[in-house]
């Protein structure tokens, strides 16, 4: 349980009452995010207030007809979930950073610049994101915000977000290993002709440069690729 010095305020209005509970800002954090955590100790203290930091609580029946429970820890839950976490300046900024490369990872795995037919770097989406001033939200998951920057960032980095066909032709002494590079970069289907494995997938475009090399690298050149 985080102590209530180092909590901070999770908050949510409902039946037009305020509610507010001490949660620890990293486990609130990850809750809000959609990732399972302990609410035991996310809370700093199992109270719920109308005012925390006067240390003034919520009357039980108004709690009851807003949450139809008593017990504090779903009630952080859903206040987590639902309401607003006050997370200090720099805890904030430090997801934002987070979620900013994690939102550049993704565009350079699944995305290609269209000009060259290769994935641009992670470091060059950054500085595109940074010179068209883009928002992120720090508990949005990245998937889920790209539709939104894709948009602005296209205005100055040529992005194209292309689908490949891909068949590789593997000799059976490099199936094994040719299995857990596959696994990895997604799902696909598999045939046996003679003793050649045939693996047909599709694949983000971004992602084609890896493909060919770590296949290569595994099959140690023998790997024949059709892609389109």
């Amino acid at each position: 349980m985080v102590t209530v010095d180092k909590a901070v305020i999770a908050k949510l209005e409902r039946n037009k009452k305020h509610f507010e509970v001490l949660v620890d800002p990293e486990m609130a954090y990850d809750l809000k995010s959609g990732k399972i955590v302990s609410l035991s100790r996310m809370l700093a203290t199992n109270q719920v207030f109308t005012d925390s930091k006067k240390g003034e609580r919520a009357s039980p029946s108004d709690v009851d007809k807003a949450f139809n429970t008593s017990d504090v820890e779903k009630i952080a839950e859903e206040i987590v979930k639902h309401g607003e976490v006050q997370l200090t300046t720099d805890f904030r900024r430090k997801k934002v950073e987070e979620k900013r490369k994690q939102i550049a990872a993704f565009i350079s795995r699944y995305a290609i610049n269209p000009q060259t037919r290769l994935p641009h770097p992670p470091d060059r989406i950054l500085n595109a994101m940074e010179q068209v001033r883009i928002n992120i939200d720090p508990f949005k998951p990245a998937e889920q915000q790209i539709d939104d920057i894709v948009k602005p960032l296209r205005e100055i980095l040529p992005l194209s977000f292309d689908e490949l066909s891909i068949t590789a032709e593997i000799p059976a002494k490099y199936s094994s290993r040719a299995y857990g590079v596959l696994k990895g970069l997604g799902s696909f289907s598999e045939q046996w002709v003679g003793e050649k494995l045939i693996i047909k997938m599709k694949i983000p475009a971004g992602l084609k440069e890896k493909l060919y090399r770590v296949l290569n690298s595994v099959t140690e050149g023998e790997v024949r690729i059709e892609e389109k």
